[in-house]
C-alpha cells in the first residue's frame, strides 16, 4: 500500500530507500532497538511522535519502520485514525487490540471486565468479573490499566511495536489510553510510534511522546526522488514542479504523474491561491472524471465508510448500482487496494478527494447506503444517518443520543459528548437542543476536557432561556474555567447562578459557591471572597452544610475557624463510610473533597490527610480527571505539610499527570512547584530553579496569588538550602506586598512563611525590614484565630527576630513555639523551631540544653531527606561536643531511590505481588518486576524477604 510520501522512497530489490530521510530513519531505527531491548536499552525515548503536514512522508515512515521492526522479531500493532469514525468510542483501540484480544482472558478480572466493557463486550463476561455475577461499574483508567496489562502481556511473547497513523482522526478515548500507556513503558519491551499532522497534533500525545518534526525535503533530495520517477520530468517541466511542490515529497510525485499524462497539468494543478492540502486533493481528483460511474459510486461508499469491511462496502453500494467487479478501474488507477478483505486508498487524501468531489446528494445516498447495511451496529448506523441527514431531525437526533448512552455505560464518555453535541444540532427544538448540550457537556467533563466543556456551555448557553438549563450550563462553564487560570471568568459564571438561587434553590446555591470558593482562594482577590461570603450569608441553614463548610474555610480562615471547625468535629471525626455506588456515592464523594479541602485550609491536617485520601481512593475508580487531579493536588500539600514527603510526591505526580491529561491549567502549573518545594527541601536547589520557572510560564501570576506566593516559597526555599540567604528574602519577602505596611499577598499561604523569611532576614542583614513585616501582618491578622500551626510560625518569627538586648523575650517565643504538642503534626516546621532554638542555645554556653534538640531535629531531618537542615544539625551537634557518624551508606542509597520506586518496594516488603503492586500504582506487572530489578542491587539484598528489613519505617505511619 502506497502512503503519504511512497514518494519519498524508492525500491533497490527489497530494500526501500529513503530520499532525504537519513536523520529520521537513525530515530526510528533506535526507536526499534528500544522496544527490542526494552529499557535495558536506555537510549532514546519508547515514545515517538512524528509530525508534519500532509504528503511529508509519515505514513512511509511509519510503514518503513513497521518493517523493520518485524525483521527485527518484533511484533507491529497497527492503527489509522480515521475521519468518519472519530466520534466513535474507542474505535482506534478496537483496531488496535483486535488481534491480541485473545490474551484478555490473562488479565485480572476487573482490568479485563473494564477493558472488554469498553468495546461493549461486558455482557459476556460479568458472571467472571464479580463474585455475584453482578455487573462492574465502567473504569476507564482501570480499563487503560488493562490495555497496558495486555500489551506486557504481548510483549511476554514477543517484543511489541504500536504503530498509530493519522492519530489526528483518533477518537478522545483512544487518544487517552494510548496517552496513559505511553507514560508507563518503563521496563516494558515495548514502543510507540505515532503520526498526525502539524496542525491537529493531539495535546495527548505531545505531552507524553517525543516529538520528530518531519521537513520539506530540500532541494537536493526533491531532485534526486523526481529522478527515480518512471517517467522523470525535465526541463521547465521539472522547474515548475520543484517550485510547486516545495519539497513535499507526495506533491513531486502525484504532479509528476500528473505531468506524465499532460504536460500542462503542473500548471493547472499549482493554482497558488490553493493550500498545499487542497493542491494535493485536486491532483488527486484528475483520475476520478474519467472512471464508470460504478466505480466512483464504489469509491465513495469507501471513502464515506471509514473503516468498514470490504463486504459491507460493497452491500451499501449495490443500492448504487455498484458491484464489485467495478473495483478493477479504480485498482488500475492506482487509487485504491484491496487486500484481506480491507480497502486501502492510496493515500488519505485519496479517500479526501473522492468524498470531496462528490455532490452532497451524491454524499447523503452513500451514507444512507451504509447506514441501511448497518442495521447491527447501531452506533455507526446513528452516525451515518447523522452523516445524511440535510437539516434538523429528531429521529436521528434521537439515535445519536441512544449512542451516547451505551457510550456513557462503557465508560466512553468523551464519544458520549462527541454523539450528544451532534444531536443537539440535529434538534428540532431549541429546548431539546439545549438538554443534549447540557448532557454533552457534563460528558466532556467527566472526560475530563474543560475546555471542550466550556466550548459547548457556550453554545448551551445561547440555545435556551429556561433558568435550571441556564444555571446547569453555567455551573459546568464555571468549573471548566476554575481548573484552568481564568479565575474572574470562572466566577462570572458562578456567582450570578449563585445569587439567583439562593431562595428558590438554595441546595445548588451552595454548590455554585462551593465551586467559585476554589478560584477564589487561588486568585487571592479581596472582592471575590468577599463577594462569595456575601452571597453565601444569604442562604438559609440547609440539612447538609458540608458546602458551606469548605465556602467559609475557604475565603475566610481565620475569621470563621471555630465555626467551621466544631463541624468538622461533629461531621468528620470518626471513620468516612463511603457508598459504593449511585447517587449517594456521588454526595458522600462531593462532602469529602469540601470538607477535607476545608480541613486543609484551617491547618486541620492529619483530619485533612484522612478525608482527602478517602475521596481520592474513590475518585481513582471514576472518570472525572478534573476532580481526581484538584484533590490529588490538595492531599499531596497535606501530605508535605504532615511530613510525608515520599507520598506527598508521589500523589503531586499523580495529581500532574492527570491534570496534564485533561487540560487543567492550574494543577499542571501548581504540582510542579510543590514538587519543585520539595526538592528545594532536600538541596536540589539549580533544578528547582529551573521546574519552577518551567512550570509558571505563560501563566499570569497577577491573577493567581496563590501560586505566585508558592512559587516564591519554592524559590526561596532553594536559597536557604542552597546558603544564598540574599536570594532567600528576596523570594520570601515577595510573599507580603512592600512598603512600610506590608500585608500577605496571599491570605492563606504567605501566613506560613513568615519563620522562613525571619530565618532568611538573620542571615541576609534585613531584621528590621522583616520586624516591619511581622509587626504589620500581626495588625492585619487581628481579630482572627490563628491555628496551632499558625501559632508556632507566629512564635518562631519572633524569637528569630527578638531584640538580642532582650533575650529573656526571644526564649519565651521559642518555648511558646514548641509548647503545643499538636506541633507534632507539621514535623518539618517543628524541626526547623527546635533547630533555631538549639542555635540559640549554644551561642549562649548552653549546649548541653540544645542537644537533646538538635538530636530530635537531625532524626526529623534525616527521616525526610532535608540534607541540608540535616547537614546543619549534625554540625551544631558536634559544635556542642557530642560525636556524630554520616549519614549511612543505605540511607545515601534510599535518598536516590524515586518516590515510586520507594513505594514499589514498600508494597514489596508487605508481601504483596507485581500484579497487586501494578494495580495499586498503574503499572504493568512487568515494569514493576524492572523497577525491583533496579532495586535491589542498590540496597544491597537480592530477594524481597530482605525488603523489611532494610527500608525506612514509613513516614506515614
Amino acid at each position: 500500500m502506497e502512503h503519504e510520501g511512497e514518494a519519498g522512497a524508492a525500491r533497490d530489490g527489497e530494500v526501500r530507500r529513503l530520499i532525504g530521510r537519513e536523520q529520521e530513519w537513525r530515530k526510528l531505527t533506535r526507536l526499534v532497538r528500544r522496544a527490542r531491548g526494552g529499557a535495558l536499552d536506555a537510549e532514546g525515548p519508547q515514545a515517538l511522535l512524528v509530525t508534519g503536514a500532509p504528503g511529508l512522508g509519515k505514513s512511509l515512515l511509519l510503514d518503513s519502520a513497521a518493517e523493520h521492526a518485524a525483521g527485527a522479531g518484533v511484533r507491529v500493532l497497527r492503527c489509522r485514525g480515521s475521519e468518519g469514525e472519530s466520534g466513535l468510542s474507542y474505535a482506534g483501540l478496537h483496531q488496535l487490540l483486535r488481534p491480541i484480544l485473545t490474551l484478555a482472558s490473562l488479565l485480572p478480572v476487573r482490568q479485563r471486565a473494564a477493558l472488554l466493557g469498553t468495546f461493549g463486550l461486558d455482557v459476556a463476561y460479568d458472571a467472571s468479573a464479580s463474585p455475584g455475577g453482578a455487573e462492574l461499574p465502567q473504569d476507564p483508567l482501570v480499563a487503560a490499566l488493562g490495555v497496558l496489562s495486555l500489551f506486557s502481556e504481548a510483549a511476554a511473547e514477543q517484543p511489541l511495536l504500536i504503530v498509530v497513523d493519522d492519530a489526528h482522526w483518533l477518537d478522545v478515548g483512544t487518544l487517552d489510553v494510548l496517552a496513559f500507556v505511553a507514560r508507563r513503558l518503563e521496563g516494558e519491551p515495548v514502543a510507540v510510534l505515532a503520526a498526525a499532522r502539524d496542525e491537529r497534533l493531539p495535546p495527548q500525545f505531545l505531552r507524553e511522546m517525543a516529538r520528530l518534526a518531519v521537513e520539506p525535503l530540500d532541494r537536493a533530495a526533491s531532485g534526486a526522488l523526481l529522478d527515480l520517477q518512471p517517467q522523470a520530468p525535465i526541463g521547465r517541466v521539472r522547474s515548475r514542479i520543484l517550485e510547486l511542490a516545495a519539497g513535499n515529497p507526495l506533491a513531486l510525485v502525484e504532479l509528476c504523474r500528473a505531468a506524465a499524462r499532460d504536460p500542462e497539468s503542473a500548471r493547472r494543478s499549482g493554482e497558488q491561491s490553493l493550500p498545499l492540502t487542497d493542491r494535493l486533493e485536486a491532483i488527486f481528483a484528475l483520475d476520478l472524471p474519467v472512471l464508470p460511474e460504478a466505480t466512483k459510486s464504489l469509491l465513495l461508499v469507501a471513502a464515506a465508510a471509514g473503516t468498514a469491511e470490504l463486504s459491507t462496502v460493497e452491500e451499501a453500494a449495490a443500492a448504487l448500482s455498484a458491484t464489485a467487479d467495478d473495483w478493477g478501474a479504480a485498482e488500475r488507477a492506482g487509487l485504491v487496494r484491496i487486500t484481506d478483505g480491507q480497502i486501502r486508498f492510496r493515500h488519505p487524501l485519496v479517500r479526501s478527494a473522492v468524498y470531496q468531489a462528490a455532490s452532497s446528494g451524491e454524499r447523503r445516498a452513500a451514507h444512507q447506503a451504509l447506514a441501511q447495511v448497518l442495521a447491527g451496529d447501531p452506533d455507526r448506523r446513528a452516525w451515518h444517518h447523522a452523516a445524511a441527514a440535510t437539516g434538523v431531525d429528531e429521529p436521528v437526533a434521537q439515535e445519536l443520543e441512544a449512542s451516547a448512552e451505551r457510550a456513557q455505560r462503557r465508560g466512553g464518555y468523551a464519544a458520549a459528548a462527541t454523539a450528544l453535541e451532534r444531536a443537539a444540532q440535529l434538534s428540532p427544538e431549541p429546548g431539546q437542543q439545549a438538554v443534549r448540550l447540557v448532557r454533552a457537556a457534563a460528558m466532556a467533563m467527566y472526560a475530563g476536557h474543560p475546555h471542550w466543556v466550556g466550548d459547548i456551555c457556550a453554545r448551551a448557553l445561547t440555545a435556551t432561556d429556561d433558568p435550571a438549563l441556564l444555571a446547569e450550563a453555567s455551573l459546568r462553564a464555571g468549573w471548566a474555567l476554575a481548573v484552568t487560570t481564568r479565575f474572574a471568568d470562572s466566577l462570572g459564571f458562578l456567582l450570578p447562578v449563585a445569587q439567583a438561587s439562593t431562595e428558590k434553590n438554595p441546595v445548588l446555591a451552595l454548590d455554585a459557591l462551593a465551586t467559585a470558593t476554589t478560584p477564589a482562594y487561588n486568585s487571592g482577590e479581596r472582592a471575590h471572597r468577599d463577594e462569595v461570603l456575601r452571597i453565601a450569608s444569604l442562604v438559609s441553614p440547609q440539612r447538609d452544610e458540608t458546602d458551606r463548610m469548605w465556602i467559609l474555610a475557604g475565603c475566610d480562615p481565620q475569621g470563621q475557624r471555630a465555626r467551621v471547625r466544631r463541624e468538622l468535629d461533629g461531621i468528620w471525626g470518626g471513620p468516612v463510610p463511603c457508598p459504593e455506588d449511585g447517587l449517594a456515592r456521588d454526595l458522600q464523594l462531593s462532602r469529602l473533597v469540601n470538607a477535607g479541602a476545608a480541613a486543609w485550609v484551617l491547618d486541620e491536617t492529619s483530619t485533612a490527610v484522612r478525608l482527602l485520601s478517602a475521596a481520592l481512593d474513590h475518585l481513582r475508580r471514576s472518570p472525572t480527571a478534573g476532580a481526581n487531579a484538584t484533590v490529588a493536588q490538595a492531599l499531596a500539600y497535606a501530605q508535605y505539610e504532615s511530613g510525608a514527603w515520599t507520598e506527598a510526591l508521589a500523589t503531586v505526580d499523580e495529581a500532574y499527570r492527570t491534570a496534564a491529561e485533561a487540560g487543567l491549567e492550574n494543577v499542571v502549573a501548581a504540582a510542579p512547584v510543590l514538587g519543585a518545594t520539595l526538592a528545594a527541601l532536600r538541596g536540589e536547589g539549580n533544578a528547582v530553579r529551573v521546574a519552577v520557572r518551567r512550570a509558571v510560564e505563560g501563566v499570569d501570576l497577577t491573577t493567581c496569588l496563590s501560586l505566585q506566593v508558592r512559587m516564591n516559597y519554592a524559590l526561596g526555599a532553594a536559597g536557604l538550602a542552597d546558603g544564598d540567604f540574599g536570594a532567600a528574602y528576596r523570594h520570601l519577602r515577595a510573599t507580603f506586598t512592600p512598603g512600610r505596611s506590608p500585608e500577605p499577598v496571599h491570605y492563606h499561604a504567605s501566613l506560613h512563611y513568615l519563620a522562613d523569611l525571619a530565618a532568611a532576614a538573620v542571615r541576609a542583614g534585613q531584621i528590621e525590614d522583616a520586624r516591619a513585616v511581622l509587626e504589620s501582618v500581626r495588625r492585619w491578622a487581628a481579630g482572627g484565630e490563628r491555628s496551632p500551626r499558625l501559632e508556632t510560625i507566629w512564635h518562631r518569627a519572633s524569637a528569630l527576630l527578638a531584640d538580642p538586648a532582650r533575650p529573656d523575650d526571644a526564649e519565651a517565643h521559642f518555648r511558646a513555639a514548641l509548647a503545643d504538642p499538636a506541633g507534632d503534626q507539621w514535623p518539618f516546621e517543628r524541626a526547623q523551631a527546635r533547630l533555631d532554638y538549639a542555635e540559640w542555645l549554644r551561642r549562649r554556653r548552653r549546649s548541653i540544653e540544645a542537644r537533646p534538640l538538635l538530636a530530635a531535629a537531625g532524626e526529623v531531618f534525616e527521616r525526610l531527606g532535608a540534607r541540608p537542615w540535616a547537614d546543619r544539625a549534625l554540625a551544631e551537634l558536634r559544635a556542642s561536643g557530642v560525636a556524630t557518624t554520616p549519614q549511612s551508606a543505605r540511607d545515601a542509597v534510599l535518598a536516590e531511590l524515586t518516590p515510586q520506586q520507594l513505594q514499589i518496594a514498600r508494597l514489596a516488603a508487605e508481601g504483596l505481588t507485581n500484579r497487586e503492586i501494578g494495580e495499586r500504582v498503574f503499572l504493568s506487572p512487568r515494569t514493576v518486576g524492572f523497577h525491583l530489578y533496579r532495586i535491589f542491587p542498590k540496597l544491597g539484598i537480592t530477594a524481597r524477604g530482605q525488603l523489611r528489613d532494610v527500608l525506612p519505617p514509613d513516614s506515614a505511619d
